[in-house]
Order: structure tokens, then C-alpha cells, then sequence
């Protein structure tokens, strides 16, 4: 990837033009991290690259941006710019190309301002985002207040950097973060989601929604995450603290580290404030699983996540105390438990759960062991039914409620190994309803 970004400086460097690294791959490169994508800035004009690379698509062409397809890989190529002025906390009312200084200086935060020519390895860092890097603080280009004012999602991506590459944030740009918190409800919850999904999933979400708690965001965007706050739980099955502390050391723990898993863990317990109880001996949450699974799916919907999303993450939510009875279930309970769709998520959050509390994996062993076992036998979970609906037709039994008492008694018996042919279920069928009763 980085040799096919040198060769597109390359190209547009004998045409004519300048070229440059810049933003997230140059911060990452000084700081030793592996590049995730690398972006390129230039004078030239996206009708420049298009002539230069050939049938180029462009990502914005009204900002100047073009996708460049080179060896498998696609890179944003944008025009240096300067930008209009800001008027709904979003976006540029107009933009206008620009010098490499006047680009850097339009950009948010000094650490992502900086250019690298992959040619030469000279750097252009008009906002010392070098010396930030050394210093290890996330610092705003230019005055903080205007800048956020600019556009209220670089609050959330303020303490994103953060958490992910632990500097600390600048003290006026906190300042002014925290006072424009409430800008935030400008943003789209689509830009919202990604940026949270991007904390959650990335290094260090605990601090990151540390951050957005003292921030004020959290309470505003998540106030049903908020609520955990000192919200008590027994000692003896959770001697970490609060809900919020145990949350927040689940959302650590949790791998493999996926926007499913990562969401998930964050709202596993969301319905324990509104289940609370305290009895003389004891603390409980009756229900706070169903609870959960009602109140995520209402926080998914406000964020715009999609239907598959919401599915499985409140399916996740409703079941993760079932492993609870893991070792009594029979046979039949527990292969449908594992034919679930989301059951590697569902080891995954109750995993990290127990790793966030007592640390007794017993459960999680069990059920992850006998899914290991079907997975290397390559025996289904759930076999072929021996008996289908048709089947019962063809019996002379009629379509009905009926139907649905006898597949499911007849695939309890068949897991749980009492049935073992199609001829011993007819049989069965035969006895426990007599085909006169039926009629």
C-alpha cells in the first residue's frame, strides 16, 4: 500500500504537480503504528488527477476529493483547500483551492495537520503537530471554540484521539469542549454512531467514555449509559463496583473486538437502573435482561443502525444471563442454544462479562467446549428434522395449532437423542396423538 501511495506522488509530481502524505498515516507514521490507509493532498484539481490516472471516481468532488485505484487499493486524493465559513456546526458553506498551508491550517487538530513528502521524507508542520506528538497532546489548529464551532463531530473525534493514542487534550481545547458539548446535537446520528462505534471498537473505550462522561457528552448522547452511575451491585458476584465501572471493563475485555461485540458489551446491563432492587440481603436486577434488550433497541434505532444490527445486538442482550444454567440444560436446550446465529457474540459478551466481575469462566468453558466439539465433528447442531409439516400431512393430520406442539416435541426428542429415525417418529406421533383426535 505504501509504495502504490509513492508511486501516485510519483505520477503527480512529473506532471507538474506538488504532492503530499497527509492527516492519520503521517501522525501514525511518526509515532511507529502500522498505517491503516493513507490519504494524498495536492494543487492538483480533481480534472488534473483524472487526466493523470485516467477513470478515477470522485468522493466529493465540490471538496476537491477523488478515489485513485492503484494494485488493489483505493486512496483519497484531495486538492488543497481552504475553507468557507462554517454556518449549522457541520459543514463549509463554500470551498475554495488552496495553498498546502492554507489546507493544513483549515484541519482540526495539529497532529493531523502535518504533510509528508514520501519521496524526500521532508515534513511541512505549519501547526507544530510534531511537537504535539512529542508532547502528547490533542490540540486544536488555531482557536479551539471556532474550531469545534466549525463542525461539533470533531468533539466526539477530539477525545476519540485521546483515548486511542492516550495523550491528553490540551487544556483550552477542553475547555472549549466541554462548553460546546451541547453543539453535538447538531450532528447527525449517523455521524454520531460511527464515531462511537470507532471508540468502542478501537483501543482504550473505557477511556474514551470517561472522557465523554466528564465532558458532558455521555448524557447527552447516551444518557441510558449515563444512568449506571453508581447504580450498586452485590459484592459477591460483582466486587468491581457500580454498573458503569463493570460496563466499562467489559467494553475492555470483550474480543474478538467487532462493532456487534463492542455494542453489545456496552449495553448488555442498560436495563439494570430500571430494575434495581434491594432487598435486606441482597441486591437484584429480576429481568434486567429483557429490560436491556427493549431499551437498546430503542438507542440502536436512534442512531440509525441497521436492522441486521439491531437484531443481533438485542438478541445478544436478551440472552446473555442464560449461561447462567448452562450445566443443567439437557441436550435439546442446549444444541438450541447453540444453533443460535450470534453465538460466537454471545460467548464473546459473556466472557468478558464474568472477566469484569468474578472471573469464574465455567460456564463459558462448558458451552464453548461442547460448540467446539460439533464444530470439529462437522455434526450439525441442529439435524435435518426426522418429520417435516408435510410429513404430518401425509400422516392425514390437518394443518393447525397441532402442528407446531408435535415438530416441537418431536425435535426434543430427537436432540436429546430418544428418536433416532423417521420411522420411530411416526410411531411416536401415532401414540402421543392418536390420528382420531385430530380430526
Amino acid at each position: 500500500m505504501q509504495e502504490q501511495a509513492r508511486q501516485i506522488v510519483r505520477r503527480l509530481k512529473d506532471a507538474g504537480f506538488d504532492a503530499r502524505w497527509v492527516g492519520g498515516c503521517v501522525r501514525d507514521a511518526l509515532l511507529g503504528r502500522t498505517l491503516k490507509d493513507i490519504d494524498i493532498a495536492t494543487d492538483a484539481t480533481p480534472g488534473d488527477v483524472r487526466r493523470i490516472f485516467g477513470d478515477v471516481k470522485f468522493a466529493g468532488a465540490s471538496f476537491g476529493v477523488s478515489l485513485v485505484h492503484l494494485g488493489g487499493h483505493t486512496f483519497e486524493v484531495a486538492t488543497f483547500r481552504r475553507d468557507g465559513r462554517y454556518v449549522d456546526c457541520r459543514r463549509p458553506e463554500s470551498v475554495e483551492y488552496g495553498t498546502a498551508r492554507q489546507d493544513a491550517l483549515r484541519r482540526d487538530f495539529t497532529i493531523n495537520a502535518i504533510f509528508l513528502d514520501p519521496l524526500t521524507n521532508e515534513i511541512f508542520d505549519p501547526a507544530d503537530g510534531q511537537g504535539d506528538i512529542e508532547r502528547r497532546l490533542i490540540r486544536t489548529v488555531r482557536e479551539p471554540r471556532e474550531r469545534f464551532a466549525e463542525d461539533a463531530l470533531r468533539l466526539l473525534r477530539a477525545i476519540r484521539f485521546a483515548a486511542r493514542l492516550d495523550f491528553a487534550i490540551e487544556p483550552r481545547t477542553w475547555e472549549a469542549l466541554v462548553e460546546l458539548a451541547p453543539t453535538i446535537r447538531a450532528i447527525s446520528p449517523e455521524r454520531i454512531r460511527d464515531e462511537l462505534t470507532m471508540m468502542l471498537v478501537g483501543e482504550h473505550p473505557a477511556r474514551a467514555f470517561a472522557l465523554l462522561d466528564t465532558s458532558g457528552l455521555l448524557a447527552l448522547l447516551l444518557p441510558e449509559i449515563a444512568a449506571m452511575k453508581g447504580v450498586e451491585q452485590g459484592e459477591r458476584y460483582h466486587p468491581e463496583g457500580d454498573v458503569f465501572v463493570h460496563t466499562m471493563l467489559c467494553i475492555e475485555n470483550v474480543e474478538p473486538r467487532t462493532p456487534v461485540t463492542c455494542w453489545a458489551a456496552l449495553l448488555h446491563d442498560v436495563g439494570k437502573p430500571g430494575t434495581f432492587a434491594r432487598s435486606a440481603d441482597r441486591i437484584t436486577f429480576y429481568g434486567h435482561d429483557a429490560v436491556g434488550a427493549r431499551i437498546a433497541e430503542g438507542i440502536l434505532r436512534r442512531l440509525r443502525f441497521s436492522n441486521d444490527d439491531i437484531r443481533r445486538i438485542t438478541a445478544i442482550v436478551a440472552r446473555h444471563m442464560r449461561f447462567m444454567q448452562a450445566h443443567d440444560w439437557n441436550a435439546a436446550t442446549l444444541r438450541r442454544f447453540l444453533s443460535a446465529e450470534t453465538i460466537h457474540e454471545d460467548l464473546a459478551i459473556h466472557r468478558a462479562d464474568c472477566l469484569a466481575c468474578h472471573g469464574k469462566l465455567a460456564n463459558w468453558e462448558f458451552v464453548s467446549g461442547k460448540l467446539r466439539e460439533f464444530e470439529e465433528s462437522h455434526e450439525p447442531v441442529l439435524p435435518p428434522p426426522l418429520l417435516t409439516g408435510n410429513d404430518l400431512i401425509g400422516l392425514g393430520y390437518r394443518p393447525g395449532p397441532l402442528f407446531a406442539e408435535i415438530l416441537a416435541s418431536l425435535q426434543e426428542e430427537q436432540l436429546n437423542g430418544t428418536l433416532t429415525s423417521t420411522e420411530e417418529a411416526r410411531q411416536f406421533v401415532a401414540e402421543k396423538w392418536p390420528f382420531e383426535t385430530t380430526s
